[in-house]
This record gives structure tokens, sequence and C-alpha cells, in this order.
């Protein structure tokens, strides 16, 4: 994928969209607190390609989730372990960049099929 073909992403709105803290979201896009503190501040994205297909999938979560649930369901549904997820929470499986099964899961509850 090429860098053109991403939009500009604000990390800070995402993290904030997902309520969570720069620590976890720094670990899910694998890099340090420093360079993501530096790039919310600066209300940029991140360079790297990688990171910003990262980025791109979390916002899809996030936007995904808002369609689908409250605030408050949404963090419900990121952070209790489902048999869906074979036990793992949706943000244990964002944090290894299984963002699919994720993405997934939220299409099933939005087209009303739910897990």
């Amino acid at each position: 994928m090429t860098t053109a073909a991403i939009p500009q992403l604000n990390p800070k709105t995402i993290r904030e969209r997902l309520s969570l803290p720069q620590e976890k979201l720094s670990s899910m896009l694998k890099v340090s607190v420093k360079t993501l503190s530096r790039a919310e501040k600066e209300g940029k994205s991140l360079k790297d390609s990688d990171v910003r297909a990262r980025l791109v999938k979390l916002n899809e979560i996030a936007n995904l989730g808002q369609m689908v649930y409250t605030n408050e369901g949404l963090q419900e549904f990121l952070t209790t372990p489902l048999p869906i997820f074979d036990g793992y929470t949706a943000l244990d499986l964002m944090t290894i960049g299984d963002y699919e099964r994720v993405i997934g899961a939220l299409s099933a509850d939005f087209e009303g099929l739910g897990y």
C-alpha cells in the first residue's frame, strides 16, 4: 500500500475515540510513546506507511464501533473477553494486529447477526 493511498489520520483523535491511553495505542502502532506524543502534539499523522496502515484499521474499528455501540458499549466490546475471540478481548487482538477479526465481529453486530 502506498503512502498516498492512506488518508491523513490524527492518532490523538483515533485514540480518544477508542478511549485508549497513549501507552496502549503506541503498543498497537509499534511506536514509542514519545513518537506518538509528538505526533499528537503536532496534530499530524505518523509518516511510516506500516504505522499509518495500522491507524487506518484502528480508525475503521472506531468508526464501525461507534455506529454499532454507544461509547460505553464500545468500551465493553473492546475490553470483554469473548468466545468469538477465543477468550481474548478485542484490544488483545488489536495489539497483535488481528484487526480483521475485530472488524468482522463489529460488522456482524452492525448487520444484526451478533456473536
